[in-house]
């Protein structure tokens, strides 16, 4: 059995809710890593929701396992599977906290100067 500290790589790896692409998510695309998500959500015969809420859990499940790890401009590409994956399902935007930011970033600051 897995380690309490490595149960969602244990998920990862024995979990087959979804049959998905090998390196889907490591995809630069935002728009291929949804497609492929769905794909994959809308061909399981295990799944135990709707396609949608499974090709997202999946999704959301990968952004929060790789928590402070994921670069950001990787945590941002993932965000924006999420917004392609909602419409490809036809679901309504959901603005997120990786979208447009209040303050500068440094490198926006940086450029101002």
């Amino acid at each position: 059995m897995a380690s309490t500290k490595h149960w969602s790589q244990h998920v990862s790896e024995t979990s087959d809710a979804l049959d998905l692409t090998p390196g889907v998510f490591a995809q630069s695309d935002p728009k291929k890593i949804a497609r492929s998500l769905k794909r994959s959500a809308e061909h399981s015969d295990l799944r135990k929701s709707d396609p949608y809420r499974s090709a997202m859990s999946m999704l959301t499940f990968y952004i929060n396992r790789g928590g402070h790890t994921l670069s950001e401009v990787r945590k941002r590409k993932l965000e924006r599977a999420k917004d392609e994956l909602r419409a490809l399902f036809g679901k309504a935007a959901r603005h997120h906290a990786g979208g447009a930011r209040r303050t500068p970033t440094k490198a926006a600051a940086k450029r101002s100067r």
